[in-house]
């Protein structure tokens, strides 16, 4: 079957936080939203149909977590990236965040030290600070228009108190797959200082050849025994709203440790909709996905490209994976603030701020790609004209 990703689609008044929530997050509603990390393509039909299955049957009342859920997970995993998963280390949570605090709370003590690895995705920060732990930023280093982790200062970084490390892979927003290589290093300094792994592998399914996403449990004995790996179909088929994320936990005690306080908090009940979409994503998925990138690298073209005619004093920084684009403003010498109130006011274009996600954000914007080219087109011809326009005052 061939997927329509042009077509346009109203998402106004269908509660919405991307198209409906504009006021609250940037002062207008007059804006073409390009910013949260949901996409403006339809959910796939075999989900819709799985749903419409399920609503079909009038009872929906508790449900739990059936051994066809979690096989369509773990089958995933092993189909699409040659990785191997049991049932027994698999938690079902209400969502990525939910699961990585718990993960803090269950693991760490109110006073120990989490690094992570700004520019990164901004919930990160509050999740350390509000669970009273001590945030360590180890900053990704900018070299030649591309990121790579500070293993040096993240070594430096390191002191007793130090108990855990959070990692986006892929990381958002700078879109950096990280290699093998890389992880391996990174495991190494954690083995040797004895810091557990928390990895945010949500958009882990969003890789533009030829690089390729590696599994942080993969790494070594160490990393499969001292991480916790988060995973959920939400980013990769646009759903979610529905709510139903994994923790991958092989370690027993650990598992074991998360697990209870899960349970304290009454995280165990299932999202009747959420396991529905959950199963159908992962189970007919990979069709409608190789059509989704190759739509959304031709997204990336297509924005390089305009830059580069257009105003090429705007850089995009090459992503490697996810529908979120990290585009460099620093040579247009504005403050952030400033940048801003042009996107918003005068281009009526919403991009998520650089700051938010570290101040080593700061002259940079996020951009999502993922939506129909022509909406694509006309948020590039705002920015451009309003910026030009900027610059002839």
């Amino acid at each position: 079957m061939q997927y329509n990703f042009d077509k346009i689609i109203d998402r106004k008044n269908t509660n919405s936080v991307k198209h409906d929530a504009l006021q609250t997050f940037f002062g207008t509603d007059d804006i073409l939203p390009l910013w949260v990390a949901d996409m403006d393509f339809e959910t796939p039909d075999f989900i819709c149909e799985a749903l419409k299955k399920r609503v079909d049957h009038p009872i929906y009342a508790y449900t739990y977590f059936s051994e066809d859920f979690y096989q369509s997970l773990i089958n995933w995993m092993k189909n699409k990236h040659n990785h191997r998963i049991e049932p027994s280390w698999l938690k079902v949570t209400p969502g990525v965040l939910t699961g990585i605090s718990v993960a803090i709370m269950a693991l760490t003590n109110p006073g120990d030290k989490i690094i992570i690895q700004p520019p990164v995705y901004h919930p990160f920060f509050h999740l350390v600070k509000s669970n009273d732990r001590v945030l360590v930023q180890n900053e990704l280093l900018f070299e030649d228009g591309n990121y790579r982790m500070d293993f040096d200062q993240l070594e430096k970084s390191i002191d007793q108190d130090t108990k855990m490390i959070i990692i986006s892979n892929p990381h958002n927003p700078v879109g950096r797959v990280w290699t093998k290589d890389e992880l391996k290093k990174l495991v190494a300094i954690c083995e040797k200082n004895k810091i557990l792994i928390i990895a945010d592998e949500i958009h882990s399914d969003i890789v533009f050849e030829p690089h390729q996403y590696t599994p942080i449990a993969s790494i070594s004995s160490y990393a499969h025994n001292n991480s916790l790996t988060f995973v959920a179909p939400s980013k990769t088929f646009n759903i979610a709203g529905l709510g139903t994320s994994v923790a991958i936990i092989p370690h027993k005690k650990l598992r074991k440790q998360f697990i209870a306080l899960a349970s304290r908090l009454h995280l165990d009940n299932g999202n009747v909709f959420g396991t529905v979409a959950f199963e159908a994503a992962y189970t007919h998925g990979e069709e409608w996905l190789n059509q989704l990138m190759i739509y959304l690298k031709s997204n990336v073209e297509l924005v390089k490209s305009y830059f580069a005619e257009n105003l090429p004093a705007i850089k995009v920084v090459e992503p490697e994976g996810t529908y979120l684009l990290w585009l460099d403003f620093s040579a247009l010498k504005l403050e952030d603030e400033k940048l801003h109130q042009i996107l918003v006011d005068d281009a009526k274009v919403g991009l998520n701020k650089g700051l938010s996600f570290g101040l080593n954000g700061s002259n940079f914007m996020r951009l999502n790609i993922g939506s129909p080219q022509a909406v694509i087109l006309e948020g590039l011809e705002r920015m451009v004209s309003a910026l030009k326009r900027y610059e002839r005052v």
